[in-house]
């Protein structure tokens, strides 16, 4: 029963750190400060956090189910062990895979002369775009977080 909780809190700590950071203070920090590449680095450092953060809380929520499966304990769902997966790769792909090329574009955007404006334009449509897909794989992850916790419950 002690793992049990331990499991769900861990859980719970992971998915309400991806909602507070994602939907309450990404957002405010936009919606309050007046320099936007402000908030976009201090958002930044906190999406590095939460990245870091989930690859530990999946290590040890994994680790937690194996033990568990391994002991008298009944046998973990193996929805379980896909939504944790779903939920990495989320991370994965989200953070190091999108985030590095947000990153580049960034730094275009403030090299690139402002009177290049099809240069600015066109560089602006891909951080969007990847920005949108980014705000996706989040999305989900969050969504899966919330059937996980579900699920240990």
């Amino acid at each position: 029963m002690f793992l049990t909780r331990v499991r769900l809190l861990i859980a719970t700590f992971w998915v309400g750190t991806l909602w507070a950071v994602g939907f309450v203070v990404a957002p405010t920090l936009f919606s309050t400060l007046s320099d936007r590449a402000l908030a976009g680095t201090i958002a930044g450092s906190l999406f590095n956090i939460v990245a870091w953060l989930s690859l530990f809380c999946a290590a040890a929520l994994l680790a937690l189910l194996f033990q568990a499966g391994r002991g008298a304990q009944a046998q973990p769902a193996k929805i379980n062990y896909y939504l944790i997966a779903g939920m990495v790769a989320c991370t994965l792909i989200g953070y190091f895979a999108l985030q590095p090329q947000m990153a580049e574009l960034r730094l275009v955007l403030h090299s690139v002369a402002d009177s290049n404006i099809a240069a600015l334009a066109d560089v602006r449509k891909q951080f969007g775009i990847l920005h949108a897909v980014s705000t996706g794989f989040y999305i989900v992850q969050s969504l899966l977080g919330a059937a996980l916790i579900l699920k240990l419950r």
